[in-house]
């Protein structure tokens, strides 16, 4: 195993979060974190762009304990590349308390699906955000596509604002129960109802196979924390919108972070600010998260 150095400028994840002050329902699911390695048993990607800190299952699970979720759906992190192991290690730990979404590439063998099916893994995500990963034709995704349908896997997209008019013909094409991370990464300096999050509005409004997450206020925000006052009004508007095809997560441990690194206590505090209701919560926290992750358990 390889010996690996944090980039120079990382932010490491806050390692005394507070304790929120909203009460979580029964049964709430963080519904997007990762973990990074430890690089000395998960080693990272030869390809990767960024080297993090390390942040491992046993963290994640203090800190799920202590914020008080009851699930946790982890998201494959870019610096380990198609590698899932260190996923999987979580899932496989938890007790039926975590699902995956995966990056796998075409040449992933049935078995390796199956196997990855029976561990808990539910997704496979596609990356556009081109500072994290190099973007592949549309062809190599429909590949993947047709590789996960039989295992009813639906699709996780990351990308850019600006990506969505460019990549609308292939992300529309998708049959699938497509979700989307962090609400297309609006730019929260605009208005909530002007053209650019109007057209990811559309998006939901007119095929409604497309879920999004209503997730990291302190990746989007310019007026910065503890409020992430800019952020409220665009998941507000989502969450009021659909509610019954939003998610909630973390983040955790944040990668790639620059401005701040923000208390996952505090992030928690956040969510009833968008889902302003006992009902809306539950939906968000409790039953959508359910139903997509877990709903043959």
């Amino acid at each position: 195993m390889g010996t690996f150095t944090m980039d120079a400028d990382w932010l490491s994840y806050c390692a005394n979060p507070s304790k929120p002050e909203f009460v979580l329902p029964p049964g709430s699911v963080d519904a997007h974190c990762h973990v990074f390695g430890p690089g000395d048993q998960f080693p990272y990607a030869p390809e990767r762009k960024y080297t993090p800190c390390d942040a491992g299952r046993d963290e994640l699970f203090a800190l799920r304990d202590l914020l008080g979720f009851d699930k946790n759906v982890v998201v494959q992190a870019t610096c380990h590349g198609s590698d899932n192991s260190a996923m999987l290690d979580v899932l496989r730990s938890s007790g039926d308390r975590a699902r995956g979404v995966a990056s796998i590439r075409p040449d992933f063998s049935s078995d390796q699906l199956d196997e990855m099916h029976e561990a808990g893994v539910r997704a496979v995500r596609f990356n556009y955000v081109r500072r994290l990963v190099d973007p592949k034709p549309d062809a190599y995704y429909h590949q993947i596509v047709e590789r996960i349908a039989p295992l009813g896997w639906h699709v996780v997209l990351y990308f850019e604002a600006a990506d969505l008019a460019e990549r609308w013909n292939f992300f529309t094409s998708l049959d699938s129960l497509v979700v989307i991370d962090h609400m297309g990464r609006p730019d929260v300096t605009k208005p909530v109802d002007g053209p650019d999050f109007e057209l990811f509005l559309r998006l939901l409004r007119e095929h409604e196979n497309f879920w999004s997450k209503v997730t990291c206020p302190e990746r989007l925000t310019v007026t910065g924390p503890p409020g992430y006052d800019d952020v409220v009004p665009f998941a507000r508007k989502v969450i009021e919108e659909f509610p019954d095809r939003v998610l909630w997560g973390t983040d955790w441990p944040h990668p790639n972070l620059k401005s701040h690194m923000p208390d996952d206590g505090k992030l928690v505090d956040f969510i009833p600010r968008i889902a302003t209701t006992e009902a809306l919560q539950h939906q968000l926290l409790v039953d959508n998260p359910t139903r997509l992750y877990w709903k043959e358990s």
